[in-house]
């Protein structure tokens, strides 16, 4: 019995060494975390001020301060000039499967797209920022479509928007050869409905040769988490999307960018 004794009591030292080597800030942040995790810190409540918590922890603000940062960065909490710090309302979780492509094809009895389709919204709770511009393309797009550097190409920079909240990013190029002087061309005239596929069809152009993707999951760049509103510690999946007819490649998306912890990627295998 004073064996396992001593060997608790060694344990309990252990413990307590690895805790005083883990900084303070760090240690504080962790116990908010698993509060806002469990829900005893409800989205949208407000966190006591800085002051407040220091006295509670028996730390400086400083500590505090950067506890915070840390959070922040983590997407779990967000600042409101003049009003204090909050926890951050998480988003519904977003489905992503590759049949969400079957909503852009054939007629369509209301306007809809695969993105419509995985959030779960109506065509009016949808919008888009835009930015069209004519390139030449470089090495990467080039292989992509597998067409010679230089290639013009139109390139789409869209924000995808999901009641109100920024939800996606892409940018999407389509070879001027197939756009130029179209309706397809004018960004007047997004969103489109039935997406790619349905500006596509509009040229003559059908995606009846499949479409590739390849997922990756990295960090977001600053560009990238300041218009997804997400913390630059959460990771994003950035995917290459290949869209091909008649064996050649018609749109190119590079990348298409999802905050991770929105998003859930399905993948189903026939064997």
């Amino acid at each position: 019995m004073r064996v396992y004794a001593l060997l608790n009591q060694e344990r309990r030292f252990e413990e307590v060494a690895v805790t005083e080597r883990i900084p303070a800030y760090e240690r504080i942040a962790d116990h908010l975390r698993q509060k806002i995790r469990a829900g005893d810190l409800a989205a949208g409540s407000r966190l006591s001020p800085h002051r407040v918590m220091a006295e509670e922890y028996g730390v400086s603000e400083i500590i505090i301060r950067r506890a915070m940062d840390l959070l922040r960065t983590e997407g779990l909490i967000e600042s409101r000039r003049g009003s204090g710090t909050f926890v951050r309302p998480s988003s519904p979780v977003r489905r992503i499967s590759m049949d969400r492509y079957l909503a852009d094809k054939g007629p369509q009895a209301e306007p809809r797209t695969s993105f419509t389709k995985d959030q779960g919204i109506a065509w009016s709770q949808y919008r888009l920022d835009k930015a069209f511009a004519w390139i030449e393309a470089d090495e990467r797009l080039a292989g992509l479509f597998g067409v010679p550097a230089g290639t013009r190409v139109l390139e789409r920079r869209f924000v995808f928007y999901a009641l109100g909240a920024p939800s996606q990013l892409s940018r999407s190029c389509l070879l001027a050869s197939d756009v130029e002087g179209m309706p397809v061309a004018d960004p007047a005239n997004e969103p489109w409905p039935g997406g790619n596929i349905g500006q596509l069809r509009s040229l003559g152009i059908e995606v009846n040769g499949g479409i590739v993707e390849e997922t990756a999951v990295r960090m977001p760049t600053p560009e990238e988490a300041g218009l997804l509103g997400i913390g630059a510690g959460v990771p994003v999946f950035a995917i290459t999307r290949q869209m091909f007819s008649d064996g050649r490649v018609v749109e190119v998306a590079d990348p298409i960018v999802i905050p991770g912890d929105r998003a859930v990627r399905i993948d189903r295998i026939s064997v």
